[in-house]
């Protein structure tokens, strides 16, 4: 049997930032006094779809071969760790108690979320999934940043406001650009074996230098919008506060490191991503 600490870390924490600040900040943005339930029940929502997406990409690609040669951490079907049936059921799981709190907001405010949370899930599973991934198109980054940057922050706002607002969608901009610098990290890092396997992630697309370019561009957009956010909660600008967490990751990226090397610059960014999220609730928390 499959151990406790196996299926946690096949859960991927170092992803988990990406699914707790777009709610955090989103939350943040709204006007309406904070309804903690919703909130809550959208954290839930988020968290299970982001750990249910790590275990469809490890069965899907553990399945096609895609990490035979993988340099990050273990997957559970390539490693073995876990068998293929195992793992799916795991993501299925977690679309599942995905589904059950988003239900219930989706009854408490519109049904149009209904639709919302099945692209949601559609989204996840066919990422590596189905007869034609898009995350083997080079689609990844702008998927993630639709749905774990506008979708959730945005939405999460709409949970707190029944509607979406310029405030909402400004603030969603940067989160999901972290986001998507979370995935730069881990395409340049599984680049060669993407690159051998036939996975043509953007990386592997438009090659090593573009992708670390687009990396530091990634990272320095999210910090200029909080520019155009200052005008409405100028605290926002708190967020600038983080700037040095972001040297240590561009500074590895930058000098080229690669493998195993960027298996910290992960980590870095993760946490690049939680405090600047944490910065940015305070300031827009305090404007509103």
């Amino acid at each position: 049997m499959t151990s406790a600490s196996v299926w946690f870390a096949g859960a991927r924490a170092r992803t988990w930032p990406a699914a707790i600040v777009p709610v955090a900040v989103g939350t943040a943005a709204a006007e309406a006094d904070l309804n903690f339930p919703r909130a809550t029940l959208a954290l839930l929502v988020s968290l299970s779809l982001q750990i249910g997406v790590n275990y469809a990409n490890d069965y899907s690609d553990g399945i096609r071969g895609t990490d035979d040669r993988r340099i990050g951490p273990t997957r559970l079907v390539a490693s073995g760790a876990a068998t293929p049936t195992a793992v799916k059921r795991a993501a299925f799981l977690a679309f599942f108690v995905a589904a059950v709190p988003g239900v219930y907001l989706s009854l408490a405010t519109t049904r149009w979320l209904f639709l919302v949370g099945a692209l949601c899930i559609g989204a996840a599973w066919c990422y590596t999934g189905g007869p034609k991934p898009y995350g083997y198109r080079g689609w990844g980054e702008l998927s993630v940043f639709v749905f774990f940057g506008l979708v959730a922050s945005a939405g999460s706002t709409y949970l707190q406001d029944e509607r979406v607002t310029a405030l909402a969608v400004g603030a969603a901009v940067p989160v999901g650009l972290l986001t998507v610098a979370l995935l730069i990290t881990n395409n340049l890092r599984d680049l060669p074996a993407d690159s051998v396997a036939g996975k043509r992630t953007l990386a592997v697309r438009i090659g090593d230098r573009p992708t670390r370019v687009l990396y530091v561009a990634v990272v320095a957009m999210s910090f200029l919008c909080l520019s155009y956010l200052s005008l409405v909660r100028p605290w926002a600008l708190l967020a600038f506060l983080a700037v040095p967490m972001a040297y240590n990751p561009i500074r590895s990226i930058v000098s080229g490191d690669e493998g195993q090397s960027l298996i910290p610059v992960l980590g870095a960014t993760g946490r690049l991503e939680m405090v600047y999220g944490l910065l940015l609730v305070i300031g827009l928390s305090i404007g509103s």
